[in-house]
């Protein structure tokens, strides 16, 4: 029985992946500010994750003991993490498009971003762990 596979956990590991992509597309950004013709990318995961949760109804799902039983009720879906890059803005004469400004602000975003992340696995780990233990 693996107590660490609920979608919850899921969706904070899928989190801390996108937050570790996203840490090193910005860091590629800043690496190349003063490249000739280098446009930004920019990694896509939270707006598509709050789209899916949107989207599910707020029914209980059913407990699937095993891979091959049907769902029953809400998909616990976690979508993919995509990469895109800004191919329509220019910030300099030589075609690049990188702000260091902005880019060294969301890198300071997103690593609050993913130590809070950290904090909600950390926390999810002691409940599961308090449980096991029967405290």
């Amino acid at each position: 029985m693996n107590l660490l596979s609920n979608s919850s956990f899921q969706k904070l590991q899928s989190g801390l992946d996108a937050a570790n992509l996203r840490n090193q597309v910005l860091a590629n950004n800043i690496a190349n500010v003063d490249t000739p013709y280098f446009k930004r990318s920019d990694v896509s995961f939270e707006s598509l994750l709050q789209k899916e949760m949107n989207g599910v109804k707020t029914t209980l799902p059913g407990k699937r003991t095993d891979p091959r039983h049907f769902e029953i009720g809400p998909s616990s879906n976690i979508p993919g993490i995509s990469v895109n890059t800004d191919e329509s803005s220019a910030m300099n004469n030589n075609g690049n498009n990188v702000d260091v400004e902005r880019e060294m602000s969301l890198l300071a975003e997103n690593q609050l971003r993913y130590n809070s992340y950290v904090q909600s696995v950390t926390e999810q780990i002691k409940i599961m762990r308090a449980a096991v233990e029967g405290r």
